[in-house]
């Protein structure tokens, strides 16, 4: 996990933090700025209050994506999935989640609930709407609140990555294929046609002279958007083909744990490195193999073995199911401001409960994998400085 905040926290959902990252007051500003006026031209009479009324269709649309993200983190935890945090930010929002053992299934179920949840409110939103009259403020919230969810809803099931239906897309070549790697870059290009479609579905009506130039540079910015999106997908998609044929087993050390109040003369002996587990068993040091005898013999029963100690950067763990799964499943612990030399690898356990309820089973160094790419590379004939 990150080891600063994403945000604000605002909520805690079945023990899932949920943010308002720092940049969703962006978005906040640009709705007011938009539909402000809009609402204005509607309704003079209303004056200031327009505003007003901007600012709140902008809470209720930070609800709508909380309520995507919320549904995405519950079907998340009920497919096992460990999930870390939910923020709101500027394009919309995300869910961090772990999912050692996802399956295609998992996945395509995970990244539908969020758009049909939207589907869902629009709904309501509509039924609301055939059960009130007039043009008052109310209605008009309501209005907005029923078109943008419906409108979320059905623009992420479009089949392409970024968007959740680009999920569903993955999902599917990866049932078909086996290839998770082959299912990311279908979905990436699938993305990138997306995104195309995007800016001829704006552009048209502005070359007839029917549309807005404002509209144009609007999809035009979601379109760059859903470009770098799925050219990421198609990038990760193609370093996974290439990392697919590195395993954990292969580059991972075995370890043993022990609480970090475990005597120096309480611990494991052998030739494994130690790691120290927090109240909350979570990993928060590792012991190096023969530190034990940098403590005097007669003092290894009063020295804790958190004094001989290397403290683990945070976030610097990672969840395999299986360790013949390829290395992409050990990669995220080496990333954040500081690259860890270090990662403790850890497997669910199922007898225990969340959110630490996993065991350690070893450790990955990152010197070890430098030297396991490099000769992986060397292999297949490329060279990791140009890729």
């Amino acid at each position: 996990m990150p080891s600063t905040s994403p945000g604000l926290k605002i909520a805690t959902l079945r023990g899932v933090p949920v943010y308002i990252g720092r940049s969703w007051p962006i978005i906040a500003l640009v709705i007011v700025a938009l539909f402000g006026p809009q609402v204005a031209r509607l309704h003079p009479e209303w004056g200031a209050s327009a505003y007003l009324l901007a600012a709140a269709y902008a809470v209720l649309l930070l609800v709508s994506v909380l309520a995507h993200e919320a549904a995405h983190a519950v079907v998340g935890q009920a497919c096992g999935y460990r999930v870390n945090r939910i923020v709101a930010d500027l394009w919309g929002g995300h869910t961090a989640y772990d999912s050692p053992d996802a399956t295609p299934g998992h996945s395509a179920l995970v990244a539908v609930v969020g758009p049909l949840t939207n589907l869902v409110l629009a709904g309501a939103g509509w039924f609301a709407l055939t059960q009130s009259s007039g043009d008052g403020a109310g209605h008009l919230l309501l209005l907005a609140f029923t078109f943008s969810n419906g409108f979320v809803g059905l623009f992420n099931l479009l089949p392409g990555l970024p968007l959740d239906g680009g999920f569903i897309v993955d999902a599917l070549v990866w049932k078909v294929t086996g290839s998770r790697a082959k299912g990311m870059k279908a979905a990436g290009w699938c993305g990138r046609i997306v995104a195309v479609a995007v800016v001829l579905w704006a552009l048209v009506p502005v070359l007839r002279g029917e549309g807005s130039t404002w509209n144009l540079m609007w999809f035009a910015l979601i379109a760059m958007f859903l470009w770098r999106g799925a050219s990421t997908a198609v990038t990760v998609g193609t370093n996974r083909e290439f990392l697919s044929g590195i395993r954990v087993a292969q580059v991972m050390r075995p370890a043993v744990s022990a609480a970090a109040d475990t005597p120096v003369s309480a611990l494991p002996e052998g030739p494994d490195p130690v790691v120290l587990l927090g109240a909350s068993n979570e990993p928060v040091a590792v012991v190096p193999p023969g530190a034990h005898v940098r403590v005097p013999l007669e003092q290894r029963d009063r020295v804790p073995a958190s004094a001989i100690a290397e403290a683990i950067v945070s976030g610097a763990t990672a969840i395999v199911a299986d360790t013949q799964a390829d290395i992409t499943a050990v990669l995220p612990g080496f990333e954040g401001d500081t690259t860890p030399q270090l990662v403790v690898v850890t497997q669910p356990a199922p007898a225990a409960a969340p959110p630490h309820g996993e065991q350690v089973i070893g450790v990955v160094l990152l010197s070890d994998l430098e030297r396991a790419l490099q000769a992986h590379a060397g292999a297949q004939g490329r060279d990791l400085r140009t890729t």
